[in-house]
């Protein structure tokens, strides 16, 4: 999946702009300054950056001299009308684009993805990532930090779906449906058992990631990073 890092201090914005590339299939880690952005990319594999120019501590000029430093991933600026003159400084900082606000969203995504494909990014639907957690669906690989599980077929199916689904809260019954399918024979305690043998895998390996008892509801997978 790809990742991308969208940093502004305008909290609805960063709000706007995340749920659209999640809506649209990306993962997303956010940072409303630009340290903050920095320490992210330094610390996870990120595909692309969407900036905002004007932030707390590092501004979006500077951020972008950094990533250019250690990354080669396309940069996205994003900036105010009075801050137009800027465009040449960030060009030279090393962006690959601007936009102005207020912007279409879907224009940020045609952008957006044209890039990634200019960097030769492109979406791998055979990988699952959430925080430190990385699934392979087709060599049925789990990998956690630095270690890797090779799980049982349907633990591995229930935590794919989890995953590639983040932040969803699921029923028990829509969970079986999902990874047992229709014609499955047992009752929903399957899920429960199914859902601790997760958590005692990677309860000390996967610190940002957690699977949730939605009260009332059933299950969802959670990301704190």
């Amino acid at each position: 999946m790809v990742t991308i890092l969208v940093a502004d201090d305008d909290v609805h914005i960063l709000e706007l702009v995340s749920l659209t590339l999640r809506d649209a299939g990306y993962d997303v880690k956010t940072a409303k300054d630009g340290m903050k952005a920095l320490e992210i990319a330094k610390n996870q594999a990120i595909d692309a950056a969407v900036l905002d120019v004007m932030m707390p501590f590092m501004d979006g000029f500077s951020l972008t001299k950094e990533l250019r430093k250690r990354f080669d991933m396309p940069i996205i600026l994003l900036t105010a009308k009075n801050q137009i003159n800027d465009k040449a400084q960030g060009y030279e900082s090393g962006t690959d684009d601007y936009l102005v606000k207020p912007f279409d969203v879907q224009e940020l995504l045609f952008r957006l993805k044209a890039l990634l494909r200019r960097y030769n990014v492109y979406e791998d639907s055979d990988v699952l990532k959430a925080g430190n957690l990385t699934i392979y669906k087709s060599s049925f690989k789990v990998i956690v930090g630095n270690e890797t599980f090779f799980l049982p077929p349907k633990e591995f199916e229930l935590l794919s779906f989890l995953v590639a689904n983040k932040k969803q809260a699921f029923t028990r019954e829509q969970l079986i449906e999902h990874v047992w399918g229709l014609d499955f024979i047992g009752d929903e305690r399957t899920i429960d058992v199914h859902i601790k043998r997760l958590r005692e895998h990677f309860r000390d390996l996967a610190k940002d990631v957690e699977i949730k008892t939605v009260r009332g509801i059933g299950y969802m997978l959670e990301v704190y990073a």
